[in-house]
């Protein structure tokens, strides 16, 4: 129940960071990523590649940390099923794996409850760049022992993963490689620049189009991971549900793109500051707004939950329709135990804005449906507590110990205890 005020630093985005890491696989030299957040997620593809053959290093750096990743030579090219089934980044780890040694054994992947993220765009653009796939026994085994070739991929639906995972195949694939209907997520252009700094050639970053020109090695490079415009979004919704004034360090208000108007219609004023943006909000002053998740530039799936927990107090109803996961709605229940009025009918959310939220134990499902409880948590009356946060330590770092500083009766516990 506590307004927020003060300064929180935004670090480095795990979804940016994640196929950067994987990018390590393409070269024998060493690539340096600086910004990077240290997460649960992080760990586990940091298990992954290791397996590989990846030999990676985490150093404090400054206000974060740095990654160093060399991969002189790839060991294993098998991701087993025992890790793969963590993260659905594993899905990554075939198109360089190929592109540079002309095989890969992949578990298919697990991950987030929120619906089936099917990697069949993934098998089907290496197939057009000439890679050989079967799947066996819960395995994509691909098969390219002369290499892969450039080739033109139309995908059907945008899909992120399958666009960073066959850009990263297309850079030492043979001839020019055209991505159709690529995804144009900032974090899709991050990956691309830090390529193109490894000596990669391509045109097209940030649109729709993407054109690689086939190499026959990468180098070694230095890059900064971009801002979490999800961290930074989630911490804006915060300041909007507490009431008070936020700012937040290390990036721009354009990386947050239309999510900032969203929000600018629900009633919260943000402008850009010196190495920041700067968030203030009147508690009790949301306005309810409609929400539509789309691929970027549109609304991103990653701050529906959060925004639903927004807009269950605001002035007015409001409606939220999920177009990208099927199942992303795991966390109304639980919203409803802490007293929001919210009815489901199919991909749609229907919200009548309540005075107020009131503390219950509530269960995290996923990974932004778990900071869309803290976030309730945070506006409500009385006590909250969420079991199962391991699902925050995916994706947020210190997340209690950057709330606490900005004035949030937070903490956490260990169950029983």
């Amino acid at each position: 129940g506590n307004a927020l005020n003060g300064r929180i630093a935004i670090g480095g985005a795990k979804n940016a960071a994640l196929p950067l890491m994987v990018a390590s696989l393409l070269t024998a030299d060493t690539l340096v990523l600086s910004r990077a957040p240290r997460l649960a997620d992080i760990r586990t593809l940091t298990e992954l590649l290791r397996q590989h053959g990846v030999e990676i290093d985490m150093y404090a750096a400054g206000a974060g940390h740095e990654m160093s990743l060399r991969t002189p030579a790839i060991t294993s090219t098998t991701a087993p099923y025992d890790i793969v089934r963590k993260m659905r980044a594993s899905a990554l780890v075939p198109g360089p794996l190929v592109a540079r040694c002309g095989q890969a054994r992949v578990s298919l992947p697990g991950g987030c409850a929120i619906g089936t993220r099917p990697v069949d765009l993934h098998i089907r653009g290496l197939q057009q760049m000439g890679a050989a796939i079967e799947l066996e026994s819960g395995y994509i085994e691909a098969k390219a022992p002369k290499g892969l070739r450039g080739a033109e991929i139309v995908f059907p639906f945008v899909s992120v993963g399958a666009t960073e995972n066959l850009m990263m195949a297309a850079c030492l694939a043979k001839g020019e490689t055209r991505l159709v209907n690529a995804a144009r997520e900032p974090e899709v252009a991050d990956l691309a620049h830090c390529l193109v700094a490894m000596g990669a050639e391509i045109d097209g970053i940030g649109s729709d189009t993407v054109i690689i020109q086939g190499r026959d090695s990468l180098h070694g490079a230095r890059h900064e991971i971009i801002a979490d415009r999800i961290e930074a979004g989630s911490f804006a919704i915060a300041a909007g549900m507490a009431g008070g004034c936020l700012e937040l360090d290390g990036i721009e208000l354009g990386l947050i793109g239309i999510a900032a108007e969203t929000l600018r219609a629900a009633g919260l004023t943000l402008e850009s500051i010196p190495k920041g943006i700067r968030v203030t909000a009147e508690r009790g002053g949301i306005i309810g707004t409609d929400v539509m998740t789309e691929p970027f530039p549109g609304f991103p799936t990653d701050l529906q939950a959060q925004m639903m927990a927004l807009l269950s107090v605001a002035n007015g109803a409001s409606m939220v329709t999920e177009t990208i996961f099927e199942n992303r709605f795991m966390h109304v229940p639980e919203l409803v135990r802490m007293g929001a009025n919210i009815n489901l009918h199919q991909a749609s959310a229907m919200i009548r804005g309540v005075p107020h939220l009131t503390g219950a134990p509530v269960m995290a499902t996923d990974l932004r449906a778990s900071m869309c409880l803290v976030l309730a948590g945070l506006a409500a009356q009385g006590e909250t507590v969420i079991s199962r946060v391991y699902h925050l330590d995916r994706g947020y770092e210190r997340l209690e110990e950057k709330l606490a500083g900005c004035g949030a009766d937070i903490e956490r516990v260990r169950e029983g205890g």
